[in-house]
């Protein structure tokens, strides 16, 4: 009877999920719901549901995986995940609220009044989308194999059967709905296995080593420095990058809210990454056996069990794999509602019926890459997105916001040679695999050259452009930086 508790779990999520996706598809009514959900969402909600999104396959199962194989020096990634959203926070999230557009590509195209500049900027955040909903369909795969006897597919196939239908039926506004709640469902289902087994061990008389939870070797020395400044770069800048993330400013009501949503953010995702952080160094003292690669992204699922005898231990796995199926649910939603919105607009015109045919669409291209292609460890596969998105449109996007001299061409000629570099590199480092020496780091993490590459060449090539930045340039900049009113009272 046991046995069907993690099937049981994940049938409850997935029920309510289809349920709040209902209600969202009850009050989903014009365009702008279905693209912004109205500009109405508030600071504490939109945190919810940007956190939701955020805490991907790669966090929930990836970070407690990567801390059980390497100690402290996994802590560089949530470090850098929680410190992107400072930049956003400081650089990126009043002004893009106020640019009053829909998505990525409606600001470009905005800002530099380019038709061409928007074309580039939809197919590169295509791109990074794809690359990103793809580790959550191989996340869903993973667990469900883990609990299951059944075929690596049925998990891909089904969360991106109840991603795609949340998304068709009811656009932004049902989304928003739907990752709130996935939040706290994924904080719930870490942070209760992760008292009773601390609980479990304080019971015990265990002879700890130092030295399991915290090598000395570990931190920033057992990084070259190369290594750990671009790895810092790539995480940090790559937050500004993410279009699912970006486009939730959109949803706030002014600049201001859009900028309290962030604050938000940074202290529920610091709380997560705590949480997770420490079911790695849990498994470091008890479960060193589980520290293989393919194998570490499991120990989430399979610790509490463990630990904790009988059906007390099932409960906790059965949350746990709630928790997982919330991660890729809410992740994958945000990706494919952000891509449905670009491709609507871009090639069909915007409209809600046209936003539904996208959706489905966004949803069966990664699909049917997830099920041909071999799963790698979630926090690499994760910040390999991150890396691309900070050399493809992070520079972009900065200069946007904050360099009135930015022109169309220069804006493109940026967006292709980062993209391009990066994607050289980490392709050659597929093909050679992992090695020693100055040369392969620079391929293995090249955020410290394709970033400063693709900003100088931003740079260089609007300078060198004769025509110059847009007429209605400055009129556009005084519209992001300016401060909305206070409401009289």
């Amino acid at each position: 009877m046991t046995s069907a508790l993690p099937l049981v779990a994940v049938g409850l999520l997935l029920l309510a999920t289809g349920l709040i996706g209902f209600y969202g598809l009850r009050i989903s009514r014009t365009t702008s719901d279905f693209f912004v959900a109205s500009r109405t969402v508030q600071p504490v909600w939109n945190a919810s549901a940007i956190s939701g999104e955020y805490l991907s396959a790669g966090t929930f199962l990836g970070l407690s995986g990567l801390v059980l194989l390497s100690g402290a020096e996994a802590f560089w990634f949530p470090v850098g995940y929680a410190a992107g959203y400072l930049l956003v926070l400081l650089f990126v999230a009043g002004p893009l609220r106020r640019s009053g557009a829909y998505t990525i590509p409606d600001f470009v195209q905005a800002r530099l009044d380019s038709l061409a500049a928007r074309r580039v900027t939809s197919v590169l955040v295509l791109v990074i989308g794809w690359l990103y909903v793809v580790p959550q369909l191989h996340g869903a795969a993973l667990v469900i194999t883990t609990v299951a006897p059944v075929p690596p597919w049925v998990g891909s196939v089904g969360v991106a059967a109840v991603v795609s239908a949340v998304v068709a039926a009811g656009g932004m506004r049902s989304v928003t709905f739907v990752q709130a709640f996935q939040f706290w469902v994924k904080l719930t289902a870490l942070a209760i296995p992760v008292v009773f087994l601390l609980v479990v061990l304080g019971g015990q008389d265990l002879a700890l080593d130092p030295a399991q939870v915290f090598p000395p070797e570990a931190g920033p020395r057992s990084y070259d420095t190369y290594t750990t400044v671009s790895l810092l770069l790539a995480l940090l800048l790559g937050t500004i990058g993410l279009p699912h993330v970006l486009v939730r400013f959109y949803t706030s009501p002014d600049g201001v809210s859009a900028r309290w949503t962030t604050v938000v953010v940074i202290v529920m995702i610091s709380v997560f990454y705590m949480v997770s952080s420490t079911m790695g160094l849990v498994a470091r003292v008890v479960a060193p056996d589980l520290a293989e690669p393919g194998v570490a992204d499991t120990v989430a699922l399979v610790l509490p069990a463990r630990l904790v005898p009988g059906l007390g231990g099932e409960l906790l796995s059965a949350l746990v794999i709630a928790g997982a199926f919330a991660a890729f649910l809410g992740t994958s939603s945000g990706l494919v509602v952000s891509l449905a919105g670009v491709v609507s607009q871009d090639l069909f015109g915007g409209t809600v019926r046209s936003f539904r045919w996208s959706a489905v669409a966004c949803t069966i291209v990664p699909l049917a890459f997830a099920l041909v292609t071999i799963p790698q460890g979630l926090v690499t596969s994760v910040g390999t997105v991150f890396v691309f998105a900070a050399s493809a449109l992070s520079p972009t996007i900065l200069l946007g916001v904050w360099w009135r001299r930015l022109t169309a061409r220069g804006a493109i000629a940026g967006m292709v040679v980062g993209s391009a570099l990066c994607a050289v590199a980490l392709l050659v480092t597929s093909v050679l695999g992992p090695g020693d020496g100055l040369a392969r780091s620079l391929l293995a993490q090249p955020a410290a050259w394709t970033i400063p590459l693709a900003t100088a060449t931003t740079v260089v090539v609007s300078l060198r452009d004769r025509r110059g930045p847009q007429p209605r340039t400055d009129r556009f900049l005084r519209r992001l930086h300016v401060p909305e009113r206070a409401p009289e009272r």
